[in-house]
């Protein structure tokens, strides 16, 4: 037996957790050294900036939360702001496949972690992580959510220690005796760190499972990506504290360059948390392209298959099982650097269309649960196209 509704079961805890835990990924494990490469040891200042350059879209999205709390998310509010029923469909599908192909790319990072811990091939170790997060995501959304805020906190543990290390570390030589701030310089680094903080709009798909949405959904994009600015920032400063920009922007591995300077010892424990940081990707982006495309069901006779939630697990069985089969297949047979780049302008694109239509709605209906000044979209908008333009032409 189907239905066509979730169930309101989340809480502002699990949800926040869920953001953090989405935005705080296996990226930030290698994201530190190509910014160190542009900022220098003023890194951190960049992921305290690149926060900032999120912040209005991430308002944008949580006043849109509350005008229409739905599975959809950037499809409905799309669909509505623009009063482009097909905008929206495109716009959701853009967004599935945007969270496919980043599990994808997602997950076999977390693959690349653990196939140098333990002797297993690769091909296995996708088909099988693969296979066992589609399940958990179609058991319950409890399951899911609680599972992706356990990785959560392992992930932040393993971050803090870091930030414990760099904290406790020699001062480096760049540390010591800083270069003077090259404005050009922290300006390339922010808009690279800028893609780390994308994952706070996974959080407005879950809005039809969120109790009173209307209150908690702004609540948890917000404090998720305020919690996520300090842990990048303190991450980063721990990083070039303790290790010299020259060697930090050269590593793929810059974290574990931490815990070597200041504790020394190879830090092998830094790749196993990065697994479990690259499997609450994984489970998250499952979880949230299937509510997608519950909510595209609403609204497309053509995907309406998709618009029906199991009466024993609460979840969207079919779309749960076609979006883990989807991941497993990216992960294993299209390039990383190309699954990187199309998710990042994918969902560049998204946040221009949300900003615009939230200008037209405000100016057609003022009126909202919570309400963010006109100046934040505009200025969301033009972030956001300007951000595009430099992952466009990096691509060129």
């Amino acid at each position: 037996m189907a239905e066509d509704h979730l169930k309101r079961r989340i809480g502002l805890g699990l949800l926040t957790a869920y953001g953090v835990g989405v935005m705080v990924g296996a990226g930030i494990y290698v994201l530190v050294g190509a910014v160190v490469g542009d900022a220098g040891v003023w890194a951190p200042l960049s992921f305290v900036v690149a926060g900032c350059i999120a912040a209005p879209t991430a308002l944008s999205y949580a006043e849109f939360s509350t005008r229409l709390p739905e599975a959809a998310g950037e499809a409905a509010y799309v669909g509505v702001g623009l009063n482009s029923r097909a905008l929206a469909i495109l716009v959701g599908l853009a967004i599935v496949a945007a969270g496919t192909v980043s599990a994808g790319a997602v997950l076999r990072g977390g693959v690349g972690y653990l196939t140098q811990a333990i002797d297993i091939d690769p091909t296995l170790a996708i088909l099988a992580l693969g296979g066992a997060l589609t399940l958990v995501a179609v058991i319950g959304v409890m399951e899911s959510l609680s599972l992706a805020a356990l990785f959560t906190v392992i992930e932040l543990t393993g971050l803090g220690l870091v930030i414990w290390a760099g904290a406790s570390a020699a001062p480096s030589p760049d540390w010591a005796a800083p270069q003077p701030i090259v404005w050009t310089g922290l300006g390339f680094g922010a808009v690279l760190a800028f893609f780390a903080f994308i994952g706070f709009e996974d959080i407005v798909n879950m809005a039809e499972e969120v109790d009173r949405p209307e209150v908690t959904m702004p609540r948890a994009i917000l404090i998720s990506l305020g919690l996520t600015s300090v842990i990048y920032a303190l991450v980063c400063l721990a990083a070039v504290r303790a290790v010299p920009v020259s060697e930090l922007q050269g590593s793929s591995s810059p974290l574990t360059l931490v815990w070597q300077s200041a504790r020394g010892g190879g830090g092998e424990f830094l790749s196993g948390i990065a697994v479990f940081a690259a499997l609450n990707g994984v489970l998250a982006q499952i979880v949230m392209a299937a509510r997608v495309l519950f909510g595209l069901g609403r609204r497309s006779p053509a995907l309406a298959l998709f618009h029906h939630a199991s009466a024993r697990f609460g979840t969207p069985v079919l779309a749960t099982l076609l979006i883990g089969a989807a991941v497993v297949l990216a992960a294993l047979f299209v390039p990383f650097a190309t699954l990187a780049e199309v998710t990042s302008s994918i969902l560049l694109t998204v946040f221009v269309l949300v900003n615009l239509a939230l200008i037209l709605q405000k100016r057609r209906d003022p009126q909202a649960p919570f309400r963010v000044p006109m100046a934040v979209p505009v200025v969301g908008l033009v972030l956001s196209l300007a951000a595009l333009a430099v992952a466009v032409g990096g691509q060129l």
